[in-house]
């Protein structure tokens, strides 16, 4: 996508200078990922009991628990695939889920507790896991490419469960949930 932020004094448009720390391979790329990830991760481990206690819809109390237990293994997967790497695991702020993370704040803040609110909370979370499936889908492929076979299983492993997460959170608003919302 081109950057019209800036332009030419002809009007066309101008390349972007890239930052003196920007990555240059895939492999530094593929790194700054895995630190924006883990940091999501991280987030959403924090945040995932406050939307459990909005949450009124048993089932859905109960997934959001469950995946609880699972990010907190996402987040071990990727302290392996540093490791795996003879890297530090280390964590870099992602604004995109911190995005994510603001906008499931306000839903809750904005609607009654009950249904409506529940409806709310599944699409936050939805959002959440799509960011979640498109970032370990393209860092499983970049480990693919990279030949990083033991973050490959473990990216793939919770792309799995993520993936499996979002068909859950649609069957408990396929329920009755978003109709009762009305």
């Amino acid at each position: 996508m081109p950057n019209t932020n800036q332009s030419s004094a002809k009007g066309g448009i101008t390349k972007t200078p890239a930052k003196k720390e920007a990555a240059k391979e895939l492999k530094d790329l593929f790194e700054d990922s895995l630190k924006d990830i883990y940091w999501a991760e991280k987030a959403l481990v924090k945040a995932l009991p406050k939307m459990q206690k909005n949450a009124t819809h048993e089932k859905l109390k109960a997934a959001i628990g469950d995946h609880l237990a699972e990010t907190e293994t996402h987040v071990t997967r990727l302290e392996a695939c540093f490791e795996a790497m003879g890297k530090k695991a280390q964590a870099k702020k992602c604004d995109a889920m911190q995005g994510l993370l603001d906008e499931g704040d306000s839903i809750v803040e904005e609607t009654e507790p009950g249904t409506v609110r529940d409806a709310g909370i599944i699409a936050a979370s939805q959002k959440i896991e799509h960011y979640e499936i498109a970032t370990y889908g393209t860092l499983a492929a970049f480990a693919k490419v990279l030949k990083e076979d033991q973050c490959l299983e473990n990216l793939l492993a919770t792309l799995e469960e993520e993936k499996k997460c979002d068909q859950l959170l649609t069957g408990i608003a396929d329920t009755n949930l978003n109709s009762k919302a009305l």
